[in-house]
C-alpha cells in the first residue's frame, strides 16, 4: 500500500489543488461511465505541468508505486479505471489544459494532454482549420486520452484515426524522464517513429502530457442526407458508389437499423424519424467540400443513381444547419438512448468493410439463436469497417441475470469476427475487458513483441499495470 511518506511527498509536488484523497471527492475518478468497473486508489493526482508527472513519477518508479493515468474518463474498456485494491494513484491530466501553440502556416495546433476534444476543435476553428476527430464524448474527452487509446469516431473514412492525426508528442516515461517529441515535421525519416509506441498504448508505456496535432483546411460547404437502404449489402454498395461518383468528398458514412431509430425516437427528446415510411436499415451520408459550388446537386445525382440502382429507397437532404445536426442527433444518441431499454452488451469490432454485411447477418443469426428475443442494435462507421455491435436485452427480461451473460454473447461475435479476419476492438481499446481476449487474435509473436515492450518501457510494471497485456 502506498505509504504516508510518499503520498506527502506528491502532495508537496502537485499542492493542495492537485491532490485529491478524500473518498466522496475521490469518488467521481474511480468508477468508468457505464459502471462496469469500479475501483479503489490511494489519491488522485493532478499536476499541472510536465514537470510535475516528471517528479511523480520518479518518486513512483523509486517506491514501486502503480500509476494510472487518467483523460477525461470516458474510456469504455476499463483502462483508466484502478483495481480494487487500493494500491494504485490515479494520475489525472485535466489540469493541463492549455493551447501551446498555433502554426497556421504549419497546419498544427500544440497542446497539453487535458485539452478536450471540443477544445481543440475550437481552437482549429478559430484559425479557420479542423481538426476532424469528432466523437459523441467530445465535450469531456481529452486530448491525452484520445491519443492513448488511438481513438476513431465518425470521420475515420476520410482523415485516419487518432494515431494518423498526430506529428509529434511529449511523453513522461516509467522513471520520470521526459522525451520532448514535439515537433510539427511531416517528413523525418530519422530511424524509428516513437511516437507510435505511445499512441494506441492506454498509458502503459508512458504517459502523454502534449502533442502536436495536424490541422486540414475547413470545409466551406457539407451536404447531409438521411437515406434508406433496404440492407446493408446495399449500404456498402452505396458507400463505394459515393466514392466514385465523388472523388472523395465522403467524410461521414454511418450504419443505423431501424431499431436503433426506434429506440432513439422513443426515448429522445424532440427527435423524430426524418421519412415517413420505415426501413430496415439506414445510412448518414455526409459530403464536404471547399467549395460549395453543386455540392448539393452531386449528392441528389448520387441518390438518383442509387434509387435506380436498387440500393436506396428513400431520402431525406438536410436543408438547413438544424436538420443537419438533428440527422447527426439521431446517429450520435443511438448508443445512451440503450441504456433506457435494460441492459446493453456492447462490442466494438471490425471486420473488412466488404465483409461488413456478412459479420452483421452472422453475428445476429448467432445471438438470436443462443438467446431468443434478444434485440441486436448494430450501428457505426461502415465506411471503416467499424461496426458497433451492441446487443440489448430481452424484453421483460431481468438486467442483471442478462448482463452476466455478457462474456458467452462476446464469445459468439468475437468468434465470427476473428474468422472474418478482424479486431475484437476497433476504436475503444484493450483496457480490462479484453486484455484476456487478445491473445487470440494475435499470434505469438505479437504478443512476445508487445510484452517485450512493456518489460523494457516499464521494467517496474507500474505504468497502468493489469491493462492492455499481462508481462507475467
Amino acid at each position: 500500500m502506498a505509504s504516508a511518506e510518499m503520498l506527502a511527498r506528491m502532495k508537496a509536488i502537485v499542492g493542495p489543488k492537485g491532490f485529491i484523497d478524500g473518498a466522496a471527492d475521490m469518488a467521481p475518478y474511480l468508477v468508468e461511465r457505464r459502471d462496469l468497473y469500479k475501483g479503489r486508489a490511494a489519491a488522485i493526482l493532478k499536476p499541472a505541468s510536465t514537470e510535475e508527472v516528471s517528479a511523480l513519477m520518479r518518486i513512483a518508479h523509486e517506491t514501486g508505486t502503480p500509476v494510472v493515468p487518467q483523460g477525461g474518463n470516458t474510456g469504455l474498456v476499463g483502462g483508466q479505471i484502478p483495481f480494487e485494491t487500493g494500491e494504485e494513484v490515479v494520475l489525472s491530466l485535466q489540469r493541463m489544459n492549455r493551447v501551446l501553440a498555433l502554426d497556421v502556416d504549419n497546419n498544427t495546433l500544440t497542446v497539453e494532454a487535458g485539452v478536450t476534444l471540443a477544445a481543440a476543435q475550437a481552437a482549429a476553428e478559430d484559425a479557420d482549420r479542423l481538426f476532424p476527430l469528432s466523437l459523441a464524448s467530445e465535450g469531456s474527452c481529452q486530448i491525452g486520452g484520445n491519443l492513448a487509446t488511438n481513438a476513431g469516431g465518425t470521420a475515420v473514412l476520410h482523415y485516419g484515426n487518432a494515431r494518423e492525426l498526430v506529428l509529434g508528442l511529449e511523453v513522461v516515461l516509467a522513471d520520470g524522464r521526459i522525451w520532448n517529441g514535439l515537433k510539427g515535421l511531416r517528413k523525418d525519416n530519422t530511424g524509428y517513429d516513437l511516437k507510435q509506441l505511445f499512441l494506441g498504448s492506454e498509458g502503459t508505456l508512458g504517459i502523454i502530457t502534449g502533442a502536436v496535432l495536424k490541422l486540414f483546411p475547413r470545409p466551406r460547404a457539407m451536404t447531409t442526407a438521411y437515406v434508406a437502404v433496404p440492407n446493408v449489402e446495399a449500404a456498402v454498395k452505396l458507400l463505394r458508389l459515393a466514392d466514385a461518383a465523388t472523388g472523395g468528398l465522403v467524410t461521414g458514412f454511418e450504419l443505423m437499423p431501424r431499431i436503433g431509430i426506434d429506440f432513439v425516437v422513443k426515448h429522445l427528446s424532440g427527435a423524430s424519424d426524418p421519412l415517413t415510411s420505415p426501413s430496415p436499415w439506414y445510412v448518414l451520408i455526409e459530403l464536404s467540400a471547399g467549395n460549395g459550388s453543386g455540392l448539393t446537386a452531386t449528392l441528389e445525382t448520387l441518390l438518383g443513381d442509387a434509387m435506380e440502382k436498387g440500393l436506396v429507397t428513400d431520402a431525406a437532404i438536410a436543408v438547413s444547419q438544424a436538420q443537419r445536426s438533428a440527422f447527426w442527433r439521431m446517429r450520435e444518441s443511438m448508443s445512451d438512448v440503450q441504456k433506457l431499454e435494460g441492459g446493453s452488451i456492447k462490442h466494438d469490432v471490425s471486420v473488412p468493410v466488404s465483409a461488413v454485411a456478412a459479420f452483421i447477418s452472422r453475428a445476429t443469426k448467432a445471438v438470436e439463436a443462443a438467446l431468443p428475443g434478444i434485440r441486436p442494435v448494430p450501428f457505426g462507421h461502415v465506411g471503416d469497417g467499424n461496426i458497433h455491435f451492441n446487443l440489448t436485452q430481452p424484453v421483460g427480461s431481468d438486467k442483471e441475470s442478462y448482463l452476466a451473460r455478457w462474456d458467452e454473447m462476446s464469445a459468439i461475435v468475437h468468434g465470427i469476427v476473428r474468422e472474418l479476419g478482424g479486431s475484437i476492438s476497433a476504436e475503444h481499446g484493450i483496457g480490462r475487458m479484453k486484455r484476456d481476449e487478445i491473445a487470440a487474435t494475435k499470434s505469438p509473436v505479437e504478443m512476445e513483441l508487445m510484452r517485450t515492450l512493456k518489460r523494457a518501457l516499464d521494467p517496474k510494471g507500474i505504468l497502468n499495470p493489469g491493462k492492455v497485456v499481462s508481462v507475467d
